[in-house]
């Protein structure tokens, strides 16, 4: 039988032993009453790397992104942020679901805008439009390929956002790709944003697990909306443990992952019918571009599962390949030969 390489997402990755071991021996309390040791730890220790006073444990990146927009706005208000963020197109609306706002798109490169748009497109105060509220940056961003923030960048997007009255909110879903890509630390971006979401489960390998970091007030307001949106847990200390062993040993192994994204980048480079640019590969997300004439990205990506190599179609024509801690070097040579072969067969649409 052929192995399976799952390159879908790195959310796919599955406990290590080592981590189901922490898990199985993590003190635990209950976490809506305030008094699950190992989940304090957890939210101490992040919000430590962050440099902010408050951290609150969540399910999700998604519920963690929602309860920072609840607790920042009122409805009628507006979000500016990218057109293609997570929040955009991943959270089910959830904005104007759960907080009543609305979305104000910007547009740019790789999933970035700069200071002169935030200008354009925030609104004066005015009876008759949305309040301009908070501002929105996701680093890494996804759709953008996994691409990096420039910290000079960041520092303009915010200190604009910040003298028009807004709060400035950071989607770091994968915070921890840019800090191993920049060799910067969480707290150097971190210190621009009024809140962050961060996540675990994702290539850090925990099982399930974000948080909110932000000042105390802030954090106090996303604890209630944890528990309004049924978010509140229990005994969760099992599952801070995984995130608390994630940090402390799966953080720096993270450049392995963009390490081999640039490998499958290189190696996919010349395969006829893609177009792959190892350039934009700046973390762990290879982006493929299929020309027309092989057919859509869906029918490839599943003539590439009857193969054994797990991907997901981003638009019509494009696929996302996202390298992992379950996904070794080996693997990725396997996927550059499986992907080359079935791109042989231009019988796919």
């Amino acid at each position: 039988m052929t192995p399976l390489i799952d390159l879908r997402s790195d959310t796919v990755t599955r406990p290590t032993t080592a981590m189901r071991r922490a898990m199985a021996e993590a003190e635990v309390g209950d976490d809506v009453l305030g008094d699950d040791p190992t989940v304090i730890r957890l939210q101490e220790r992040v919000a430590d790397l962050m440099g902010k006073p408050a951290a609150c444990f969540v399910p999700s990146g998604t519920m963690a992104n929602q309860t920072a927009i609840r607790a920042q706005t009122e409805h009628g208000d507006e979000i500016l942020g990218h057109e293609d963020s997570h929040i955009v197109h991943y959270e089910t609306g959830a904005p104007a679901a759960l907080a009543g706002c609305m979305m104000r798109p910007a547009r740019g490169e790789r999933g970035m805008f700069d200071a002169d748009q935030v200008q354009a497109l925030f609104r004066p105060d005015s009876i008759h439009a949305p309040r301009t509220r908070l501002l929105l940056i996701e680093n890494t961003q996804n759709r953008g390929g996994g691409s990096v923030w420039p910290l000079e960048q960041i520092k303009r997007v915010t200190a604009k956002g910040r003298e028009l009255g807004m709060r400035v909110h950071l989607d770091g879903a994968r915070i921890w790709n840019a800090c191993v890509a920049t060799s910067l630390k969480p707290a150097d971006y971190a210190r621009h944003f009024d809140t962050i979401s961060c996540c675990f489960s994702k290539g850090l390998g925990a099982p399930v697990g974000s948080a909110v970091v932000g000042d105390r007030a802030t954090i106090d307001r996303v604890i209630r909306f944890r528990k309004m949106f049924g978010g509140a847990m229990r005994q969760s200390g099992v599952l801070a443990a995984a995130a608390l062993y994630a940090l402390d040993h799966h953080y720096d192994r993270l450049a392995e992952d963009h390490e081999n994204a640039k490998r499958l980048a290189n190696g996919l480079a010349d395969v006829p019918g893609l177009k792959v640019d190892p350039s934009a590969v700046e973390t762990n997300m290879v982006f493929l571009d299929v020309d027309r004439s092989v057919g859509t990205a869906a029918a490839v990506c599943k003539k590439l599962e009857a193969v054994g190599v797990l991907v997901l179609p981003n638009t019509l024509q494009r696929i996302r390949a996202v390298c992992h801690l379950d996904v070794s070097r080996a693997a990725i040579d396997q996927t550059i030969k499986r992907i080359a072969d079935v791109l042989c067969d231009k019988a796919l649409a």
